[in-house]
């Protein structure tokens, strides 16, 4: 998993929660890094999957609803980094619909060993779009996250619903209806 994932977690956490929390999750987490990490650097999963269980012990909010948080913060850190690539788009249909054969093949340009998920386009309108998202990380609140920050980032909202094809989380179908 990729650096910038990790520094911009503890960004988070700091502004959120303050250093002393950055600290505590560090100490209660199991990390090969020792919470050392680079935006450019490569760490393993399990790593940010200690750092969120130390986080969500720590705060007694769920892990899905602190990685929809992460997700926003997320996109806000792209959008101040990389205003051009949103400017590409008009509508966050269009957007989200450009995940796998253009956002991330964006990405990938930029981080070359990124592990991706997948999101299959079942069906699409001009209203709505149905995602089929694959990984085995099964970080699918993350993605929801994402999706909601691109709809606001449009002046605009939706309706998501998350089908879990596999109770794992590693297979979920995204149903997302455009409010306007």
């Amino acid at each position: 998993m990729k650096g910038i994932v990790f520094t911009e977690l503890l960004d988070l956490v700091e502004e959120k929660f303050g250093l002393g929390m950055v600290d505590t999750i560090i100490e209660n987490s199991e990390l090969e890094s020792g919470g050392v990490y680079t935006a450019v650097g490569t760490y393993s999963f399990a790593e940010m999957l200690s750092l969120l269980k130390s986080l969500s012990a720590a705060t007694g909010i769920s892990i899905d609803d602190l990685l929809e948080v992460y997700a926003e913060h997320f996109f806000s850190v792209v959008e101040v980094s990389y205003p051009g690539f949103l400017a590409q788009y008009n509508d966050p249909i269009e957007m989200l619909a450009s995940i796998e054969n253009h956002i991330h093949v964006e990405v990938r340009k930029i981080y070359p060993d990124a592990e991706l998920p997948t999101f299959d386009i079942e069906e699409k309108t001009d209203k709505s779009l149905t995602m089929l998202y694959t990984s085995s990380r099964a970080m699918y609140s993350f993605g929801r996250g994402l999706m909601n920050k691109t709809f606001e980032h449009f002046n605009s909202s939706a309706t998501i619903i998350m089908e879990k094809l596999k109770e794992d989380g590693t297979e979920v179908r995204f149903i997302i209806t455009k409010n306007d």
